[in-house]
């Protein structure tokens, strides 16, 4: 296996910085809509040979050096009782929101045998890979999927979320506690069908105060990463807000600390525990520039980061659907190109 990007995320030196890219198996590649307008999205997840063909495409395309299992953050939430869809232009929606103490209880938390599908979509992709570069499994962190349980789906200031965690605490905890029971299980699950690493996505983490960031977020990712069986399995702790809160992230022990692009990533990693890597941060809107430009912001990063072990090249958050195929290719290249 080519290990570069295990090897990065315990801290190791390597050559050159390992890259994979959040959603690199998504909507700017032709041949992901060949596939997403025979199929709806969660069709795509549910079915273990097409989440499988998805998640080979950016391995066979754009050689990176570890592939993301496709799924979803919120198909734990579904798992649990949520009435799940998703929209073309519109995103996922909850039919059902979870507002009250009623609707808390109503959530399950023994729902495994409901998300065995993305386990048998492991299987299938591991089989696929050969050994060629390590899987990474994920699951949304506990306040992510809270937001879309609470809103009904996605949101622009998460008005209702934040009026439940400081009007009702002690159900946005009793709700954060089922979602974080349920996450490690998962996460397990998905280490037991064989990933070679995890990460968690508190996507929405930016929208909380530091205060409310350690008592509804951090606290139940803590909680999660203390239960995972993470022997030789790297965890990487991503949010957007990762430029404010690494120091709290650092606190619940993953291996990496995954960085937006609003931070010097080199200040971020000295400012962590010895022994934590990063993972980051090139903004994806580069990615839409000219490639003289894409390569000049590539390299300025691996100069900064020059001398350090740790360090996977990622982007601060995923790859938007309109960016051109051809120019992630070129970022994959000029760093594949990079050495030492």
């Amino acid at each position: 296996m080519n290990t570069l990007f295990l090897d990065a995320a315990f801290s190791k030196q390597t050559e050159r910085p390992p890259v994979w890219m959040m959603r690199q198996a998504g909507r700017f590649m032709p041949e992901y809509w060949e596939i997403k307008n025979k199929y709806s999205f969660l069709e795509m997840c549910k079915t273990p040979e097409i989440a499988a063909d998805v998640t080979m495409l950016p391995v066979d395309l754009l050689g990176i050096d570890a592939a993301i299992l496709f799924s979803d953050i919120l198909v734990t939430g579904e798992a649990m009782g949520g009435d799940l869809s998703f929209t073309q232009g519109v995103g996922p929606k909850f039919a059902n929101p979870v507002r009250t103490l009623k609707d808390v209880d109503a959530l399950e938390i023994d729902v495994l045998d409901r998300l065995q599908y993305v386990a048998d979509a492991i299987k299938v992709i591991q089989q696929r890979l050969n050994g060629s570069i390590p899987l990474i499994g994920f699951a949304g962190a506990p306040f992510t999927v809270m937001s879309y349980l609470v809103e009904g789906g996605s949101s622009k200031d998460f008005k209702t979320t934040k009026l439940l965690i400081h009007n009702r605490p002690e159900v946005a905890h009793k709700l954060l506690a089922k979602i974080a029971k349920v996450t490690a299980d998962y996460l397990n699950l998905q280490i037991a069908a064989g990933v070679n690493a995890i990460q968690i996505f508190d996507s929405w983490a930016q929208a909380l105060s530091w205060n409310d960031y350690q008592e509804f977020s951090h606290r139940y990712i803590q909680e999660i990463i203390a239960n995972l069986n993470r022997k030789d399995i790297p965890v990487i702790s991503f949010c957007k807000g990762s430029s404010v809160f690494a120091p709290i992230m650092a606190e619940a022990k993953p291996d990496v600390v995954s960085v937006d692009w609003n931070a010097d990533l080199l200040n971020i990693k000295k400012s962590l525990p010895a022994g934590i890597a990063v993972q980051g941060n090139l903004d994806p809107h580069i990615l839409y520039a000219d490639k003289t430009v894409i390569k000049r912001e590539i390299l300025r990063l691996f100069e900064r980061m020059r001398g350090e072990n740790g360090f996977i090249f990622n982007l601060g958050h995923g790859i938007m659907p309109d960016i051109p195929f051809d120019n992630v290719k070129y970022a994959i290249e000029v760093i594949k190109d990079f050495k030492y």
